[in-house]
């Protein structure tokens, strides 16, 4: 989205104006958006990993009183489906949406014209059920260990899609369209900016972890991990659909989590 006029000459856009942008568009937390411009958006999606660990932190309370009072089973589904109402299943509905863009074999413009439809489509279900049984599954192994990890793997999980987020908008990663929240947000983080934010990220999670000295590397581990599965999804898409959209970045998010899961209950 080009800014005109009166929009050019405004002064650059403080961390505030990005909390409170990261907020009001990646959660249901109520939020008042003072600037919505490129500006703010850029501080936003750097800022984005901190919005991960405040929705972390909630859904891995949620998760931990579940499996403390009827075991890891549900304590998983307790903070999988918590973090997905605290996001209002946003980035579930573009992980449906992008697998049918990509499973369609159609042209950039009608597969992007296929994730626009309110529909989901065959291969959009079956990557939603499984990527949210591998969630699941993988939660409960660790919310089955011990309370602090099952809380611990929904932190890191949570915060690992907003890092994903934050690559994800990176200069180099064209808008595959215009308009819409893919547009405003897509090539506004330097790399710096997006490698500093998720070390950050990581170091915070490691020091959550300390007192599981297995977890002070498990954790960023994992971080590093979904990212690394965010990153070839966005590979793909941006070959695939010339760029990115909103839709692609909550598929980012959720591959993230899912693989920052897995690698947590592979490194046991």
């Amino acid at each position: 989205m080009s800014m005109h006029g009166g929009e050019e000459a405004r002064a650059p856009a403080g961390w505030g104006d990005g909390l409170r942008f990261a907020f009001g568009t990646l959660s249901v937390l109520r939020v008042r958006v003072e600037r919505w411009d490129r500006s703010a958006a850029a501080r936003a999606m750097v800022a984005a990993p901190v919005v991960g660990l405040v929705l972390g932190a909630l859904a891995a309370g949620v998760g931990a009183l579940a499996a403390w009072r009827a075991g890891g089973l549900l304590g998983a589904v307790a903070a999988v489906g918590a973090l997905a109402a605290l996001t209002r299943g946003l980035h579930l509905d573009g992980l449906a949406d992008v697998a049918d863009g990509l499973g369609s074999g159609r042209p950039a413009e009608d597969a992007l014209r296929i994730m626009k439809q309110s529909d989901i489509g065959p291969f959009g279900v079956l990557t939603l059920l499984l990527v949210l049984l591998a969630q699941i599954a993988a939660l409960a192994g660790q919310f089955d260990a011990s309370l602090t990890r099952g809380a611990l793997a929904v932190l890191t999980s949570a915060v690992a899609a907003r890092c994903a987020l934050t690559w994800g908008c990176r200069r180099s990663v064209p808008a595959a369209r215009p308009g819409g929240l893919g547009a405003m947000v897509a090539g506004t983080v330097p790399p710096a900016a997006a490698l500093a934010s998720s070390v950050g990220a990581a170091l915070a999670l490691a020091a959550l972890g300390i007192s599981d000295g297995w977890s002070v590397l498990r954790l960023p581990a994992a971080v590093a991990v979904g990212l690394g599965c965010a990153w070839l999804l966005l590979r793909r898409c941006v070959r695939r659909f010339d760029g990115i959209t909103g839709d692609v970045l909550g598929a980012l998010a959720e591959t993230a989590a899912a693989g920052s899961l897995l690698a947590l209950a592979l490194l046991g």
